[in-house]
């Protein structure tokens, strides 16, 4: 795909620049975390990031956009969300076209099946395929790990928050996809700790990214939302992670997440970040992504964006 063709990438301010998008001819593009990429040293300068060099070599990753694909209409033109409308064979194409991209055949993939729990799956060489070229064995399952190569785990998104786990030292990774009620359950938690208990995994040897998902800005939610963070995080206002809503001016185009009554504005982003620091994995390698799936609809699917009318972004890591 032509570089000329790709929209304007709209940056959350004040973040540093983790992400960047991969344009290779005649393949769809996809984003790349500059934390998990193969950078030089004078590369991850220029990005503010410090960056071991190396420590992520043995894993591919990537981030969908909504370009390169075949579906059409709302879903146009990359699609994963096989529960919307969409026709199973365009969506079949579209991750065969995404995995020629990666370097990642559509059967060595196993996408999560996703209810907003807290359910954490061990996927190795059995699992390729499933809820791509095959039909799951599995339900309601929000994260995937694995330290097995060649087995590429996905998950699927549009707003709520993708977050990647790479063990630098065992050789082990997890994705994870966290919405308010993953957030707040602690996703992130039970990951690691299915890491730790199947592979050895100490925090500390974890290198995180808290992917592409919806900023704070467009995150409008109620007082019960509300409610389950400030009693997850007490100092939920302080920390960032809720900010009251200015009741004048309000802006209509945001969904609201809840009752009436009070609002709040919600950084999953942020919430995530505390839940991985608490988990134990070091300040230093939590990364966050810079850029908002609601505020580039043109590049990225996004639920509240289009009021449900949309398609479906994957993310994905492979052990090589």
């Amino acid at each position: 795909m032509d570089k000329a063709d790709i929209p304007k990438i709209k940056y959350i301010e004040g973040r540093e620049r983790t992400t960047e998008l991969v344009c290779i001819p005649g393949k769809a593009p996809f984003i790349r975390f500059i934390p998990f990429s193969n950078k030089t040293k004078s590369e991850a300068e220029n990005t503010g990031l410090t960056i071991e060099s190396g420590a992520c070599d043995f894993v591919i990753h990537g981030f969908s956009t909504r370009l390169g694909g075949v579906s059409e209409g709302i879903f146009s033109s990359m699609n994963f969300a096989s529960n919307r409308g969409d026709a199973p064979e365009n969506i079949l194409e579209n991750f065969r076209i995404m995995g020629e991209s990666l370097g990642i055949p559509a059967e060595s993939m196993v996408y999560a099946k996703q209810t907003h729990t807290i359910n954490v799956l061990h996927v190795n060489e059995y699992n390729k395929g499933m809820g791509v070229t095959r039909e799951r064995d599995f339900n309601d399952i929000d994260a995937l790990v694995t330290d097995t190569p060649g087995v590429c785990l996905v998950a699927g998104f549009a707003d709520c928050i993708p977050v990647f786990f790479i063990d630098t030292k065992r050789k082990a990774i997890g994705l994870a996809h966290s919405g308010w009620r993953g957030t707040v359950n602690d996703i992130i938690y039970e990951t690691v700790k299915k890491m730790s208990e199947l592979f050895g995994t100490d925090p500390g040897d974890i290198r995180a990214f808290v992917g592409p998902g919806i900023c704070a800005e467009h995150y409008e939610v109620g007082n019960d939302v509300a409610d389950e963070f400030k009693n997850k995080y007490p100092d939920a206002e302080k920390m960032g992670i809720l900010r009251k809503k200015d009741n004048t001016g309000i802006d209509s185009g945001n969904m609201s997440g809840g009752s009436s009554g009070e609002k709040y504005y919600l950084d999953l982003t942020l919430a995530c970040r505390d839940n991985l620091i608490n988990t134990g994995v070091p300040e230093d390698k939590v990364f966050l992504s810079d850029i908002c799936t609601c505020c580039n609809p043109e590049l990225l699917h996004s639920h509240r964006f289009t009021k449900g009318q949309r398609g479906g972004l994957c993310g994905f890591l492979m052990i090589r």
